[in-house]
């Protein structure tokens, strides 16, 4: 019993006080219920690869942050990590920090990085802890979807799937999201 609650309280630490990122993308709560909110975000920049399921992507980003740009210039992790699909092709993806704009963005060396911008829009979000599985990524997409139905919110697109905590981070205390753009009359 003492090793579980030590093991325990070594979790609760090290994902309370190490953190994947310094900043997280900014948004206002516009309504919330038991099962999950509707959040506005304004327009924001992310660099994004093709997610082509190996574990090059993700390396590829965060090669980016680390100086493999043309400034040489290395960038603070920010969260949430975003995997999405868009015209069928999908796409994981950092948010860069509030700081940058579209001039002030080192352009990435490697070619199968891009940056794009985030439009400012609605967005209805689940949140859930445990493991970032393809499992639990569909069990509350579709607990989201139904929910979104049955309150009649039109999604727009693909759920994108969004892990906040680095991966020694217990799963018992590890923040994930599903996401649906939607459209939403305030």
């Amino acid at each position: 019993m003492k090793k579980l609650l030590g093991i325990l309280a070594i979790g609760l630490f090290l994902s309370t006080n190490t953190t994947m990122a310094t900043e997280e993308v900014k948004f206002d709560i516009i309504h919330k219920n038991e099962i999950y909110e509707i959040r506005k975000y304004s327009e924001r920049l992310v660099v994004q690869a093709i997610n082509d399921k190996d574990s090059s992507t993700f390396r590829k980003l965060f090669n980016y942050i680390s100086g493999d740009n043309n400034s040489s210039k290395k960038i603070e992790m920010t969260t949430p990590v975003t995997q999405m699909k868009k015209n069928n092709v999908s796409f994981m993806q950092f948010y860069l920090p509030s700081e940058f704009n579209k001039k002030t963005t080192p352009i990435p060396t490697n070619s199968d990085v891009e940056i794009t911008l985030m439009e400012e829009g609605y967005f209805a979000v689940i949140r859930y802890s445990g493991r970032s599985s393809d499992k639990n990524f569909i069990k509350y997409t579709e607990i989201l979807r139904e929910k979104l139905l049955e309150d009649k919110i039109l999604m727009n697109g693909s759920a994108i799937k969004a892990t906040y905590n680095p991966p020694w981070t217990l799963p018992l205390f590890r923040r994930n999201e599903v996401m649906f753009n939607v459209k939403w009359d305030s």
